[in-house]
């Protein structure tokens, strides 16, 4: 999945000099902060908590939260606990911890900032963010950046208030893409470049083959010699643009008009060069083009990651969706999504260790949720929970990745590992349970499902609220700080409601046609029929 480098003339930030830096940068705030809250934040907080009848869910899930919470850890080079990565990982790297963090927060909010925060207080002057931070060394050979920290970070000041964490992500981010566009745009053609392997977490895949995994001298500044480098690359110019629309929005609510107008345009534009620069129409797949301007042909899970930042329209995904995304014969595998096409001649078979030549990765499930419900295919993201969910309970061990086909973990992989113990705790609630979002509350009705026999579902949200959920034989009683808000029976459904309870919205989550009957207040109960994916407005 990930390596880091070795100790090198920038691979370390000495003592001394992080210390200078911590002093005279906006992160020494945010640091101090974290450092404040930890007594207070390891304990009382009131985590979101859910019970079954199911003893195979329960144990898998109260499984999860105890790997999750031995994850928990401080490193050497700051002072609040993160969650690092786990199994062979003792560290976070900006690839994946921020977003992990995120999808931890309504456990522990302070180690979601923290999350986001040590990559900030380690960021270089030079504006370099680090690749990672290890308990044995933080590193910056390489970019390694897939889910933007820009949109991480945004999502996760909005939804908590944070106008400090707002100010320190968008000074920090803003300099992070000037220095992409100052070392990372050699070619100048404004699509951010690949040096090696480790910049986009690639580790073992045919996509690198005979690539290096780092930049010389441990230094992200420098591509190695190597013919056909450095590539642009689609999924790592796709991260700027997620991240350019993040601090669009987050000027925007800083009061920086401007800004907001510049980042918008940059985002546009970096958006159409990976279309028409990297996109092969005839093979429905985007691809890295070389320094001799050749394709590399090997359709791999970057295609998930251009969609993951929402960069190509309805039109185009639907045709992508059909013809790669779900095809069985590609990536959608019985336990989907493939690294590699399993029709693409670059498909590794059997699987080894930490592979993306083919394995089905947790952390490529863990980022689904930014993408199927965006472009309409909420019921099949619940298969592709309820796959991830079913391989994860066979084996409660939480390892890396899983064989596309059987759905068996490998087993040279070291378990508790964190992206996976956290697939099982958010789909959980994402198949069965209630949610809360920026502006509003997502109640998934799933009566009858292995989740949900006897289960009950208690969310705390803002300040002193609770949602909840209770399902019995016939149906399931959503409630909302304390008292009863509705009822959903004979079907399976998701219910977007405010968060004073107004319905808004009634969304197919079944691949099935579904009949939902939903009972709001003292109102009677009305019936509507769904077909999959399919979206009800409600008064």
């Amino acid at each position: 999945m990930k390596s880091s480098p070795e100790p090198g003339p920038r691979g370390m930030i000495g003592t001394m000099e992080r210390r200078e830096f911590l002093r005279t940068s906006a992160a020494a705030a945010l640091l101090a902060a974290c450092s404040q809250r930890l007594s207070h934040a390891e304990g009382g907080h009131d985590a979101p908590a859910y019970s079954t009848a199911n003893p195979r869910w329960q144990k898998a899930y109260d499984s999860a939260l105890q790997v999750l919470a031995g994850n928990v850890q401080v490193l050497p080079n700051f002072a609040a606990p993160v969650l690092i990565e786990g199994a062979d990982y003792a560290g976070v790297w900006q690839e994946c911890g921020p977003l992990e963090a995120l999808v931890y927060r309504p456990f522990r909010a302070d180690v979601a900032k923290n999350g986001h925060a040590t990559f900030f207080a380690l960021q270089h002057e030079d504006g370099q963010l680090p690749a990672c931070n290890k308990r044995s060394e933080i590193g910056y050979g390489q970019i390694q950046m897939v889910v933007p920290i820009a949109a991480t970070a945004w999502e996760l000041a909005r939804i908590t208030g944070d106008d400090e964490l707002l100010h320190t992500a968008y000074q920090s981010c803003s300099r992070w893409d000037a220095w992409l566009l100052r070392y990372r745009n050699t070619r100048g053609t404004g699509l951010v470049e690949g040096f090696c392997t480790y910049d986009t977490g690639h580790d073992n895949s045919p996509r690198w083959a005979g690539m290096p995994n780092r930049c010389p001298e441990k230094d992200a500044r420098i591509c190695p010699s190597v013919p056909g480098l450095p590539r642009l690359c689609p999924d790592l110019s796709a991260t700027v643009f997620g991240a350019r629309v993040a601090l669009a929005a987050m000027a925007k609510a800083l009061g920086k008009d401007a800004d907001a107008a510049r980042w918008t345009e940059s985002a546009e534009q970096i958006r159409k060069l990976i279309l028409n620069k990297l996109y092969v129409p005839e093979d429905a797949a985007v691809y890295d083009l070389d320094a001799q301007g050749k394709f590399v042909r090997v359709r791999s899970d970057v295609l998930s990651r251009v969609c993951g930042e929402h960069v190509v329209d309805q039109k185009l995904f639907d045709s992508l969706w059909e013809r790669q995304l779900h095809n069985p014969k590609a990536f959608w595998a019985p336990f989907p999504l493939t690294s590699i096409a399993q029709d693409d001649p670059a498909f590794v078979r059997p699987i080894p260790r930490n592979s993306w030549g083919g394995a089905s990765q947790a952390l490529t499930a863990l980022r689904t949720p930014r993408w199927f419900d965006f472009y309409g295919k909420s019921a099949e993201h619940a298969y592709l929970m309820d796959r991830w969910c079913e391989a994860i309970q066979r084996e409660v061990t939480f390892r890396q990745q899983i064989d596309p086909i059987t759905g068996d973990f490998t087993k040279a992989d070291q378990p508790s590992y964190s992206p996976a113990a956290l697939v099982m705790i958010d789909f959980t609630w994402r198949l069965a349970g209630v949610r809360e979002e920026q502006e509003y509350m997502e109640w998934n009705a799933r009566p009858g499902h292995s989740a949900a026999h006897t289960a009950h579902f208690t969310l705390p949200f803002g300040k002193s609220r609770t949602a909840a959920m209770t399902y019995d034989a016939k149906g399931v009683t959503l409630s909302l700080d304390g008292r009863q808000l509705g009822r959903i029976e004979s079907g399976v459904a998701r219910l977007i409601t405010d968060k004073q309870g107004r319905p808004k919205q009634l969304v197919s989550i079944s691949e099935k046609v579904e009949t939902v009957s939903v009972k709001i207040g003292a109102r009677p109960a009305q019936h509507w029929t769904l077909h999959p994916n399919q979206k009800l407005q409600l008064d």
